[in-house]
C-alpha cells in the first residue's frame, strides 16, 4: 500500500475519533491532578485511568517510570511510557504530554464547573482541556489509528505521559532524563503539543532563559512620624526596582525569531508589608520575572543586577538578599534542519494547508529538557490559548486535526531524516 492510501487510511479512523475526544476529556477533566505546591494529591487516579486506556489498547509496550515524592498519598509521581514498534527499532517518534494541571481558580468567573466537562458545539470547556488533554489526546488517537488501521509504521512510536509539568517537571521529565535517559535517543524524533496558535503554523523551537528573583530589603520599622528613628525599606525597594528597569537598555540585543524580540525584566509578585498606613516598614519582599535572550548567559544579567543591589544598598543603609526562585539557562535551539521541524512542516503544509514558521518564546516549556540532552524537540499544537484562564476550552476539530498532523510526522518520519 502507498504512503498516500496509508495516510488516508488513518485520516479515516483519527476522524471518527469524534466520541472519543468527548468521552476521554470528560474522564480526564473529572479527575483534577494537582501538584502537592497547588494542594493536590498528584496525577496518580489520572495516571491510573490512562494506564487502563492503554492496556485496552493493547499497544506493544507500557512501563511506568515514577519519581519518589514523599508529599502525595501514594508515595509517587506517575510517569508512563507508551510503545508500538516499528519496522525500524532504533528511532521513535514521541508525542510527550503532561498529566497535571493547574488550580481552577476563581470559580466565580467559570461559567461551568471547572472539572466537570460542558460540551458547547464543537468547543469543549473545563480545567485541562487545552492544557494538556488536548495534544495528549490527539497523539493517543494518532498511535491507535495505527493499530486499528493495521499499519506498522516506519519506526516506533511513543507516548511520553509526564507528571509535574505544570510546576518544576522535577518529578516528570527531569527524572525522566536525568534516571531513565537511556529510554529516549539523540535521532529520535519529539514533538511537544503544549503551545501554538489557532491556526496551527507556529513551531517553537527555541525559548528564553527563565530568571524569577525574590527580592528582600531589610531596614527598620518604625512610626509614620518618626520617621527618622528607622529605615524605609518600601523607599529602598522602590529605587531598586526603578533602577532596575534599565535592564532592558543593557541587554538591548533583539533577536526577530522571538516575540517581542526583546530581553524583558518585570516587576510582578509584592509580598505584604505592614497592615496600617502610619509604620514604616522595616522589610520588603517584591519578584523580578526575567526572561532572557540566549544571547546573553545568565551570570552576566547577576553580575549587573547584583551591581544594581549594591548601589541601592550603600545609598540607603539597608540589607538586601537575593534568591533564584527559578533559575532556567537557555538551552539550544532546535535546528530549522533537525528532522521532527522538516517532518512537521511538511505535514503541516499537506494536512492543513498553511504555511508554518519556526518562533522563539519567553515562557519554558519541557522541550527544553531534551534540548538540553542533545535531543532536538518542537513544540507545536492548534491552541486557543485558554491555558490557565477560566472556561479553559480546546475544539474537537482541533484535536484531530492535530492527530491527523501527528499521524503524518509518523508515517514519514524516517524520509525527515535523509
Amino acid at each position: 500500500m502507498s504512503k498516500a492510501k496509508q495516510m488516508a487510511k488513518l485520516v479515516g479512523v483519527i476522524d471518527g475519533g469524534r466520541e472519543e475526544v468527548i468521552n476521554l476529556q470528560r474522564s480526564l477533566v473529572a479527575i483534577p491532578a494537582l501538584a502537592p505546591e497547588s494542594g493536590g494529591d498528584g496525577e496518580k487516579a489520572k495516571a491510573d485511568f490512562m494506564r487502563s486506556w492503554l492496556e485496552k489498547a493493547e499497544f506493544d509496550e507500557l512501563i511506568e517510570l515514577n519519581a519518589p515524592d514523599p508529599r502525595v498519598p501514594c508515595g509517587y509521581r506517575p510517569n508512563m511510557l507508551c510503545r508500538l514498534l516499528g519496522e525500524e527499532r532504533s528511532r521513535t517518534v514521541w508525542v510527550l504530554a503532561h498529566l497535571d494541571v493547574v488550580p481552577a481558580g476563581d470559580l466565580k468567573k467559570w461559567k461551568s464547573k471547572p472539572f466537570e466537562l460542558k460540551l458547547e458545539g464543537d468547543e469543549l470547556f473545563g480545567r485541562g482541556t487545552e492544557d494538556n488533554h488536548q495534544g495528549l489526546i490527539s497523539g493517543l488517537l494518532a498511535v491507535k489509528a495505527f493499530k486499528t488501521a493495521g499499519i506498522q509504521p516506519p519506526c516506533n512510536l511513543g507516548l511520553a505521559l509526564v507528571a509535574d509539568e505544570e510546576t518544576s517537571s522535577r518529578y516528570g521529565l527531569d527524572y525522566l532524563m536525568t534516571h531513565h535517559a537511556d529510554q529516549f535517543g539523540a535521532d529520535d524524533l519529539v514533538l511537544v503539543p503544549d503551545a501554538g496558535d489557532e491556526a496551527g503554523t507556529l513551531i517553537e523551537i527555541a525559548e528564553k532563559s527563565i530568571l524569577w528573583l525574590k527580592v528582600t530589603v531589610v531596614g527598620k520599622q518604625c512610626h509614620g512620624s518618626t520617621p527618622e528613628l528607622g529605615n524605609n525599606a518600601a523607599r529602598a525597594a522602590a529605587h531598586l526596582v526603578v533602577r532596575m528597569d534599565g535592564l532592558e537598555g543593557i541587554f538591548d540585543a533583539r533577536n526577530p525569531l522571538f516575540e517581542p524580540p526583546i530581553s524583558t525584566f518585570e516587576p510582578t509578585k509584592h509580598e505584604a508589608n505592614v497592615p496600617n498606613v502610619n509604620t514604616v516598614p522595616g522589610k520588603e519582599v517584591f519578584y523580578f520575572d526575567c526572561r532572557v535572550l540566549p544571547e546573553y548567559p545568565l551570570e552576566e544579567v547577576e553580575k549587573k543586577i547584583r551591581g544594581m543591589v549594591k548601589e541601592v544598598r550603600d545609598r540607603f543603609g539597608v540589607k538586601i538578599r537575593l534568591e533564584f526562585a527559578q533559575r532556567a539557562e537557555a538551552a539550544p535551539p532546535t535546528p530549522e534542519s533537525a528532522p521532527v521541524v522538516v517532518a512537521l512542516k511538511r505535514a503541516i503544509r499537506e494536512i492543513k494547508g498553511v504555511e508554518p514558521r519556526c518562533v522563539g518564546i519567553g515562557g519554558g516549556t519541557v522541550a527544553a529538557i531534551f534540548r538540553r540532552a542533545g535531543i532536538p524537540a518542537a513544540v507545536w499544537s492548534s491552541l486557543m490559548d485558554t491555558a490557565h484562564q477560566p472556561n479553559e476550552s480546546s475544539r474537537i476539530s482541533d484535536t484531530l486535526g492535530d492527530a491527523r498532523v501527528m499521524a503524518h510526522v509518523m508515517l514519514h518520519a524516517l524520509e525527515a531524516g535523509k
